[in-house]
């Protein structure tokens, strides 16, 4: 395998500086280049003849070269090269900017393969900057299905895939098979060397197909494997199984009745607590599913074994407002709880810490004080993160290790698609809330245009006029960000000055000082405001019950789920509450994006159709919520294949003789790679 990891300088062309230059994109060896795998591919395979190439429609044609290349500079910085060729259906002009060289590389008389796109107006038609090559050599840019990469500055397509060519001529033969024949003959999939080879360099697109089906099937494989591994090595870790598991005067002292969702979410968290192994749990439910009183049982219960629980929530407000609920909750119950929050005076963090160490609470609420060096728990049992996806999995990480292997339950209102989620959350044990408390009201959505903007001001002034208080939310925060998004800083003064003189109107955005957010934010809630201007900060923020009406400018800016989520912040209370989605988008899969928020008010579904629509990496913003990179699988399109590695890993695991087969060491060698292990 020494060729395999040859530095990329081995290849032809490549000095110093272009080696450099692929360090920069991840790619140092011959394995790294040929495991760089096209975003997408061009078909250069047909050939069409000059009288039939169609405006804007890139297509390959050959032709000879008719007359001598000309070079015009037209002035600083802008020279034309212009010349004639033509097959036995036409003649055809071809133009060329700042390609000075062309003049020695197309020679008069002789024959090439052209791949460009036909354009033109009432002075004629012509290509421009078209690829070359002449017909007696082989195809490199032309006559082929043209790999497209993802590139950087300085780096050409052509350069890449003449590279990735002599790569594959260098080491191809070296590549190890992961996926053993069983394995492949079982699912249909084509060896590594035909997979690699057509990925590059398809012979076809049934071809192309074929490998992209093995290595997206390869790679979810991979993880998946490497995820069963994780959870197997968590659920190696024995802890003492809890015995105080009888929640009936939990259940009792409750002023309603639990859903049968919710039901089964503690039955699954009871069976992890005396199962003998670590709990590792998420819980995922809708905007008002009720997931904080199934954490709120298992906190009674960590109280009731001796053990202290501790619940991490994203920000101040949030945290308050889950101290302020559990205390009345929990107190009668003989549950002691306290509150740390990073803006707590230095004596009232001290004297939280203190009750802390000394057992004088059982539950803690917090924000990220609570994992800060100072603050150590006497028996911390359970740590509880509230909207997961607000979290890195370093800060669950760091709050666990304030305890002896403690139970871990996270939470989240953003309601993802199982399967997805067995990905995302690869590592955990997965509760689903899929039902509503009883009463529970839905929100009328309304997707309208700027033509409707007199009209709901006037529904603003009804709803404001009745008791009830109103969210805006828009894309940025100042203006000049993008000129086509309303800016909150400038919306909050127009609405205040000129729009709604007469009311109230306050601004929260990322960019203010926490304290000076949440205190703007707690006025809203206290009613001091009729109207708060805000961005995304308010997704996740404090319980207003008072307020009706979510307005989002900008909707398209937005992810479905996203929006589902804002959504969620009316409708808290008892009076019919309503969400005004702004937009001017008249982009077809745009409208129906937002039609289908207006549809329903089930964030499961929500959550599906904006993976099928954008597919996951919009869906979660950020690469910082824990999604894997995929390099050729994609979450959306790829389900089918998904499911099927999700399942030959679970057979794969399941056998106990299987992992340790010689057959299958270079793939254990590739996990243990993948999840940064000593191999």
């Amino acid at each position: 395998m020494a060729k395999l990891f040859e530095s990329v300088r081995y290849l032809k062309g490549v000095g110093k500086a272009r080696a450099e230059l692929f360090a920069s994109m991840g790619i140092t060896t011959l394995y790294d280049l040929i495991s760089y795998f096209p975003r997408t591919y061009e078909d250069r395979s047909r050939i069409v003849p000059i009288s039939e190439l169609q405006v804007d429609e890139p297509a390959c044609f050959r032709a000879f070269v008719t007359s001598n290349p000309r070079t015009h500079h037209i002035r600083k910085g802008l020279d034309l090269t212009k010349l004639t060729v033509a097959d036995d259906t036409a003649r055809l002009n071809l133009t060329f900017f700042n390609q000075t060289y062309v003049a020695e590389n197309l020679e008069y008389s002789r024959e090439y393969y052209f791949y460009g796109t036909l354009n033109g107006d009432y002075m004629g038609y012509q290509v421009t900057n078209p690829i070359f090559e002449p017909v007696e050599k082989p195809g490199v840019l032309t006559r082929r299905i043209m790999p497209i990469y993802p590139l950087t500055a300085g780096m050409s397509n052509g350069l890449m895939s003449r590279s990735v060519q002599q790569a594959l001529e260098a080491c191809l033969e070296e590549l190890p098979e992961l996926l053993p024949g069983e394995l492949r003959a079982r699912y249909g999939l084509c060896d590594a060397v035909t997979a690699y080879r057509n990925i590059h360099m398809p012979e076809s697109f049934e071809a192309l197909d074929r490998a992209r089906h093995r290595l997206v099937f390869e790679e979810f494989f991979i993880f998946s494997v490497g995820l069963a591994l994780l959870r197997s090595r968590r659920t190696q870790k024995v802890r003492e199984p809890w015995k105080e598991l009888d929640l009936t005067p939990f259940l009792e002292a409750l002023p309603y009745k639990l859903t049968n969702a919710q039901k089964r979410a503690v039955a699954e968290i009871v069976g992890d607590l005396e199962s003998g192994s670590v709990m590792n749990r998420l819980v995922q439910g809708d905007v008002g599913s009720g997931k904080t009183v199934v954490a709120a049982a298992a906190a009674w219960l960590a109280a009731k074994n001796g053990v202290q629980a501790a619940m991490m929530a994203p920000t101040e407000i949030l945290a308050e407002q889950h101290a302020r609920s559990l205390k009345q909750l929990m107190e009668p119950l003989g549950v002691r709880t306290a509150l740390l929050t990073g803006s707590m005076t230095a004596a009232q963090k001290k004297a939280a810490r203190q009750e802390i160490a000394e057992h004088r609470v059982d539950f803690i609420i917090g924000t990220h004080a609570l994992i800060a060096e100072a603050t150590d728990f006497s028996n911390l049992g359970l740590v509880i993160a509230d909207e997961q996806h607000r979290f890195g999995v370093a800060q669950r990480s760091a709050l666990a290790e304030k305890g002896q292997d403690p139970h871990i339950l996270v939470m989240s209102a953003t309601p993802i698609p199982r399967t997805l989620a067995l990905i995302l959350y690869g590592d955990l044990d997965i509760s689903v809330i899929d039902e509503l408390p009883p009463g529970r009201q839905s929100i009328d959505t309304f997707l309208v245009g700027e033509d409707k903007r007199a009209r709901i001001n006037a529904f603003i002034r009804k709803q404001v006029a009745e008791g009830h208080q109103c969210y805006i939310v828009c894309p940025s925060i100042e203006e000049g960000e993008d000129e086509s998004l309303r800016s909150a800083e400038v919306w909050a003064e127009t609405l205040q000055k000129a729009v709604f003189p007469d009311l109230r109107v306050a601004l929260v955005h990322g960019k203010m000082k926490p304290a000076q957010k949440d205190e703007t934010m707690r006025a809203f809630a206290r009613g001091e405001y009729n109207i708060l201007v805000a961005t995304t900060v308010i997704e996740v923020g404090v319980d207003v019950p008072n307020a009706t009406l979510m307005v989002i400018e900008n909707a398209d800016r937005f992810g479905l789920s996203q929006l589902h989520q804002l959504r969620g912040r009316v409708g808290r209370g008892d009076a019919k509450s309503y969400c005004i989605l702004f937009s001017s988008n008249r982009n077809p899969e745009t409208l129906q994006r937002l039609k289908a928020l207006c549809k329903t008010n089930d964030g499961f579904e929500i959550s599906r159709e904006d993976l099928a629509l954008r597919g996951p990496g919009d869906f979660f913003g950020t690469r910082q919520h824990g999604l894997p990179a995929f390099k050729v699988g994609n979450l959306a399109m790829d389900l089918e294949n998904l499911k099927n590695a999700q399942a030959a890993a679970a057979e794969f695991m399941t056998s106990e003789e299987l992992p340790k087969r010689p057959e299958y060491a270079p793939l254990m060698e590739r996990i243990r790679a993948l999840f940064r292990e000593d191999s």
